[in-house]
């Protein structure tokens, strides 16, 4: 039996530090990543590590209630947020969103010291288990939209 969640966020940037956009569907692929975001595109000879990021809802959570804070998901930086099911905690795995889009899971989105500029202890807080989400490549595109169901592929 497949358990499945939902993709419960969209965003992207257009920019490093730039702010993120907040979309409810978009166009994934595998020579573009998230449209519109700057990093989904691979560069000549890249491999598309970390071509779309994912992070789990309840994973984020988890972290704000230990620090007592709020702060919107998007702020975290991560293309889309994943709720109701595990993100695999290892490379290689498919992660199905909506009909068509597969994304490989290549990585743990570390996170970096621009957690602690919002709010201080955030990095530290997204550290254990992969809390600060996924790092994946695109192997089948796909259109998505906030509510599409997300399986973990066998």
């Amino acid at each position: 039996m497949t358990v499945a969640g939902r993709l419960s966020g969209i965003a992207r940037r257009t920019r490093t530090r730039g702010a993120m956009e907040v979309v409810p569907a978009v166009a994934v692929t595998c020579e573009a990543g998230v449209a519109g975001d700057y990093r989904g595109r691979i560069a000549p000879g890249g491999k598309g590590r970390r071509q779309v990021t994912l992070l789990e809802a309840e994973s984020w959570e988890t972290a704000l209630a230990e620090l007592g804070a709020a702060l919107p998901w998007q702020e975290r930086r991560a293309n889309l947020l994943i709720s109701g099911v595990r993100l695999p905690r290892e490379t290689g795995r498919t992660i199905a969103i909506g009909a068509t889009l597969r994304i490989e899971t290549t990585g743990e989105c570390d996170p970096c010291f621009r957690m602690d500029e919002l709010i201080t202890g955030l990095k530290t807080a997204l550290a254990p288990d992969w809390r600060g989400g996924v790092t994946g490549r695109v192997i089948t595109d796909g259109t998505i939209a906030i509510g599409d169901e997300v399986r973990i592929e066998p």
